[in-house]
């Protein structure tokens, strides 16, 4: 059995928090946190590839909270989920936030599901894209280390 993805779903109502974990529990691996301080700690650790958070919350909004888990989980796919329109905090969480999308509460299994895992793949797709990356970068390194070793080979014959 493959690894589930690690979602972490922050929202200051308790029965929210219920909802959505036992609606998605089975699909993905759930935490849970009432505000985005206990949010942080989870951060701090377990590796999160998604985090959903409502944006009005006491303490911090979902997209102040956003803006803090940036630096240190830059990989990390967002969503904003609320009921409320509220078009600033819309512009400040695209622009500050990264968010991936803006859902609007009351949310429906299917059609969330499919956010969901429509993030989970661009999600896949960096990291996959990541490690390509990487490989190619050893590549050359190798290639250069193995011209270095003709060049010198050549030297001698000269």
């Amino acid at each position: 059995m493959t690894e589930k993805y690690k979602i972490l779903y922050v929202d200051d109502e308790e029965s929210n928090l219920r909802i959505f974990k036992m609606t998605f529990k089975r699909d993905y691996e759930v935490f849970t946190a009432i505000s985005g301080l206990e949010a942080i700690e989870i951060l701090k650790q377990n590796p999160i590839q998604l985090i959903i958070t409502d944006q009005k919350m006491p303490e911090m909004t979902g997209t102040e909270f956003l803006e803090r888990t940036l630096p240190d989980h830059p990989d990390v796919i967002r969503i904003i989920l609320t009921g409320f329109s509220d078009i600033e905090a819309i512009v400040r969480a695209v622009n500050k936030a990264n968010i991936y999308k803006y859902v609007t509460k009351p949310w429906n299994r299917e059609d969330f599901k499919i956010i969901i895992d429509e993030a989970l793949t661009l999600f896949q797709y960096r990291a996959n894209k990541d490690i390509k990356i990487a490989s190619l970068e050893k590549e050359i390194v190798d290639l250069k280390d193995q011209i270095t070793l003709l060049n010198q080979e050549l030297e001698k014959y000269r």
